[in-house]
């Protein structure tokens, strides 16, 4: 979903209507993920798209600046990396420029759709600017998600958003896309209604694939 431990909720439960208790759905879920967690791989054009960005510039010239903001708590993050390959792409993202679920940093029932993860990223970002160089702004940003609260959480950071949702997750989403865009779906209610965006605004974007990356569109 997204949502720091958000298979573990009320809203997943009551959505799924599992035919299990919880409990046994836990044990089950992380023996699952202890096997396939270390077997994943990008999605097709994640790499170049890294690769591509880490030494990109925008159209003035400036410097395009990554920070990884994810819902996945350190332990999950360790297996899903434990690929060298997909360890080995993350190097994109300074050390410093990373934001996990579990980071300490995030208040406790802050994580996704709430703004913080994005907005701590942000900050991570202008901390490690020189001196010298103006603050980024969050409409100057972008951010690449593949969950709905991920998506409602961008926006409400004031930023820019391209959804790229697994095929399965698009389907169940048919014809809501323009409310996924402009974060209005309120999957997780947390209030703050005045941060979302407009539908139709032009800020939210959706994409089946990362392949060949519209860069020009914003910019780059």
């Amino acid at each position: 979903m997204g949502v720091p431990g958000s298979s573990h909720g009320d809203t997943f439960h009551e959505w799924a209507q599992l035919p299990i208790p919880r409990a046994q759905f836990r044990e089950e879920l992380r023996e699952q993920q202890i096997l396939l967690f270390p077997e994943c791989i990008p999605l097709p054009g994640v790499e170049k798209l890294l690769k591509t960005l880490k030494d990109a510039s925008n159209i003035n010239d400036d410097k395009i600046h990554m920070a990884l903001a994810s819902s996945t708590e350190t332990p999950n993050f360790k297996m899903k990396t434990t690929n060298l390959d997909v360890k080995n792409m993350f190097n994109v993202f300074d050390a410093n420029n990373r934001v996990l679920g579990d980071d300490p940093r995030l208040g406790k029932g802050r994580g996704k759709p709430a703004p913080d993860i994005f907005l701590l990223a942000l900050k991570c970002i202008n901390e490690s600017l020189p001196s010298d160089q103006r603050p980024i702004e969050p409409q100057e940003c972008l951010v690449f998600e593949d969950s709905v609260p991920g998506v409602e959480a961008g926006r409400r950071a004031k930023m820019r958003v391209v959804w790229v949702p697994h095929a399965a997750l698009a389907a169940e989403y048919m014809g809501k896309e323009r409310d996924v865009l402009s974060g209005r779906v309120g999957l997780v209610k947390i209030g703050d209604e005045h941060q979302l965006g407009e539908v139709d605004d032009g800020w939210g974007r959706s994409l089946t694939t990362l392949e060949n990356f519209p860069y020009r569109d914003y910019g780059i």
